[in-house]
């Protein structure tokens, strides 16, 4: 009399009861690792390089301006409120996703204040990011915008030059 049966061989079944949480693990993981863009530029900009620079600690206190040449559309005429007149140059304002004239400015760096959070207000930092070869009378236009909108904090981005002088 056989008391063990004798089993037949075979390949096991694959256990993916653990599947669904690996996949919903990888997922969580790119998630937090991706950096999520939240503005679509419309200009496109070089910035300029500098040696002394530091990094902004709190994002969520800063408003960004865009500066720089517009993708694929022609040029247009500025006309400057520092009475320099009117030149034509290639260069738009970018707030958010949209194109804007210098007079949105301060508008728009109030409707930022009133979005913020009340505990980052004191933090509120304008960052202007412009190409290497924006005119200073527009940044200039920029800064008196931001000074009537009481944004007196004001960060310039740019790059680490790759070599330090002595």
């Amino acid at each position: 009399m056989r008391i063990y049966r004798h089993k037949r061989g075979g390949v096991p079944q694959l256990n993916t009861a653990s599947m669904p949480d690996l996949i919903f693990t990888v997922l969580f993981f790119f998630m937090i690792v991706t950096h999520m863009r939240k503005v679509t530029l419309k200009v496109q900009y070089k910035m300029p390089q500098g040696t002394e620079l530091t990094r902004l600690t709190k994002k969520t206190a800063v408003s960004y301006i865009h500066i720089g040449k517009p993708f694929n559309t022609p040029q247009h005429t500025v006309t400057s409120s520092t009475g320099r007149g009117q030149e034509s140059v290639s260069q738009h304002i970018q707030l958010n996703d949209k194109i804007a004239r210098i007079e949105e400015i301060a508008p728009y760096i109030v409707a930022e204040r009133e979005r913020m959070n009340p505990a980052d207000l004191p933090n509120m930092t304008v960052s202007i990011k412009a190409d290497r070869n924006t005119n200073m009378g527009l940044i200039t236009d920029v800064k008196q915008q931001l000074r009537r909108a009481n944004a007196l904090r004001i960060n310039y981005s740019a790059t680490e030059t790759s070599a330090k002088r002595p």
